[in-house]
């Protein structure tokens, strides 16, 4: 892999899942006597990215000092660039106590198997002002009408930092099987296919004409071996589609509309956070991690409502922090959709000669509305292969 980019803050990626099996059965069996503690779901995912590289270089959950440093100016007490927290909140720690080594439980799969082992370092309780100023920097708000401040002001005040040796990837394999796949995987997956440098589009929906195009436009922009579309695979809000859904959209319109061999579909076990620039950077670290020089950000990445301005989660890559860490480059976009002047789908800011009226657009309400009533979607907007899919799934509610 000495062709590929660097890890983060690394030379080596440093996943936390125990491969050797029989020191995994070990530890599952030495569980059994431990102390437990069943996680919410935002610090399971943490668990599955720390065990599938993804969080390189980090070693566990962050204490209070590194979260509150993290929060304030993205940089840890050791100064390694990180956008946000990586923690274990929990409301009621019980009987645990510094030093104790505890299983830690999946809320996500039937009967919360343990899914990990943590070496508590440290128990720290957070005031419900330093929760909300942590929820603050991260999201840019304190308003629980944002749904990733609202999920994170109900995790609990108890932080429960230290290292942890992960034993499974929760419900994922079993899922999404052939989708998802952890940072070690997919740099494998690029050796093979010969790619050095790749653009990672991150998606937690399906693709319409426009992300499609999109993702082409990168590829031929930037003279790219390939694209890594990386789709969330854990909680999303309300309304958003379900993974499998997804997942099979998603693959429909690769096989029939892209060049074979530039298109790796894959998936990553982890939570939404609508946290716009944040996020935005959180992704690019990973897809460093997984091996990818590049990452497409759009107008309002990975944002929610109207918390964020259209371009912000571009902009914060420039700030010096940014610079100075990651290797990892965006290729920054503005929407695209199709145009009726040139019969073709363009990026908006590249056209200053057309009107609203000029392009082809829909809300995802109308899109949800004419979907659920049978209708088709215009070509121009869905690929009739993909939209009989989404057809499929809206009727069936």
């Amino acid at each position: 892999m000495k062709n590929l980019i660097a890890p983060h803050g690394s030379d080596t990626l440093k996943p936390l899942y125990i491969e050797d099996s029989s020191e995994r059965s070990s530890l599952i069996e030495a569980s059994a006597n431990m102390p437990k503690l069943l996680l919410n779901s935002a610090a399971a995912a943490n668990a599955v990215m720390l065990g599938g590289g993804y969080f390189t270089p980090l070693s566990g959950y962050m204490d209070k000092k590194n979260a509150m440093s993290v929060a304030e100016s993205m940089l840890t007490e050791d100064g390694l660039f990180w956008p946000v927290p990586i923690i274990n909140l929990s409301i009621d720690i019980g009987d645990l106590k510094v030093g104790d080594d505890v299983a830690l439980l999946d809320p996500n799969v039937a009967d919360t198997p343990v899914m990990a082992i943590q070496k508590i370092s440290a128990i720290e309780k957070l005031s419900d002002e330093e929760v909300k100023y942590m929820a603050n920097k991260i999201f840019g708000t304190t308003e629980s009408d944002h749904p990733g401040v609202a999920n994170f002001l109900s995790l609990g005040n108890y932080l429960i930092s230290g290292d942890i040796k992960v034993l499974n990837f929760s419900y994922f394999p079993s899922e999404f099987p052939g989708t998802f796949a952890t940072a070690p995987e997919i740099r494998s997956m690029l050796v093979e296919a010969g790619w050095n440098t790749t653009v990672a589009f991150q998606t937690r929906n399906p693709m319409h004409r426009a992300h499609e195009e999109l993702c082409k436009m990168a590829l031929n922009r930037l003279d790219a071996d390939g694209v890594l579309i990386h789709m969330t695979l854990g909680k999303l809000k309300e309304g958003d589609i379900p993974g499998d859904v997804r997942n099979a959209a998603i693959e429909k319109m690769v096989e029939l509309y892209f060049h074979k061999n530039t298109v790796i579909i894959s998936g990553f076990g982890f939570d939404m956070l609508y946290a716009g620039p944040r996020e935005a950077l959180l992704h690019a670290v990973f897809r460093q991690n997984a091996g990818c020089t590049h990452l497409i950000v759009g107008r309002d990445h990975a944002g929610v409502g109207d918390y964020y301005g259209p371009f912000e989660a571009q902009e914060i890559f420039e700030s010096d922090v940014v610079k100075n860490s990651l290797r990892l480059k965006i290729f920054s976009a503005d929407h695209t959709a199709y145009s009726k002047k040139l019969n073709k789908v363009v990026m908006m800011r590249d056209v200053d000669d057309h009107q609203k009226d000029d392009f082809v657009l829909l809300s995802g309400t109308k899109v949800r509305e004419m979907l659920s009533n049978g209708q088709e979607l215009p070509k121009e907007f869905a690929r009739k292969e993909v939209a009989e899919i989404l057809m499929k799934y809206y009727q069936s509610l």
